[in-house]
């Protein structure tokens, strides 16, 4: 080879251009599917939000908080949710309590002795009616009845869209969540709850 095409083979800038792109391509291309498995993920929280929120206020309606009444608006929210997450597999839990003050709050005690501990047979509400003093906030299982306030939760989880989750160090699945707080219509008298005495 002469020396004449030696120096055209080196100033011969054609292909660089593919070159370029193929250093480029794989984070151009992580990047691309993480943002559309992101935006995808966005989605499905906007979507399951909007369709916890219109089932827990068909919940708080006289008669929704039966069996087969909650049964129908879970499957409700499950057949909204198919359509957007095929593959998703979904839980639904339902806690009410007396107020809004005491959703999520330690049960009530009258601290006779003001020791501040829950002591001596002190008397405390049993909200979840299951004969012992929870500290954690559990509320009682289910839809509640007439002025109960409801905490409503829908949970999903589904595989990812995007195979390349490993990459990003992803997990293979999304789980996502909604809940909404409200209170159930005054179709009736409130429910007394239980009074207890601490051991």
């Amino acid at each position: 080879m002469n020396a004449f095409k030696l120096r055209r083979l080196v100033s011969d800038a054609r292909g660089s251009t593919l070159i370029e792109f193929a250093f480029v391509a794989p984070a151009l291309l992580v990047l691309l599917l993480g943002s559309f498995d992101l935006a995808y993920r966005a989605y499905v929280e906007s979507v399951l939000q909007n369709t916890v929120q219109k089932a827990g206020r068909d919940s708080a309606l006289e008669g929704g908080g039966t069996g087969a009444a909650t049964a129908a608006i879970d499957a409700v929210v499950r057949n909204t949710m198919l359509p957007v997450v095929q593959n998703g597999t979904f839980t639904f839990t339902r806690k009410n309590y007396s107020s809004f003050t005491r959703a999520g709050q330690a049960e009530e005690f009258t601290d006779l002795n003001g020791n501040g501990l829950c002591d001596n047979a002190e008397p405390y509400s049993d909200d979840n009616n299951n004969s012992t003093r929870d500290t954690s906030g559990n509320g009682a299982g289910g839809q509640g009845g007439a002025r109960d306030i409801t905490v409503y939760t829908a949970q999903v989880s589904y595989p990812r869209i995007v195979p390349m989750y490993g990459m990003l160090g992803w997990s293979p699945t999304v789980t996502e969540s909604a809940t909404t707080v409200l209170r159930n219509q005054p179709f009736g008298t409130q429910a007394v709850r239980t009074t207890r005495n601490c051991a």
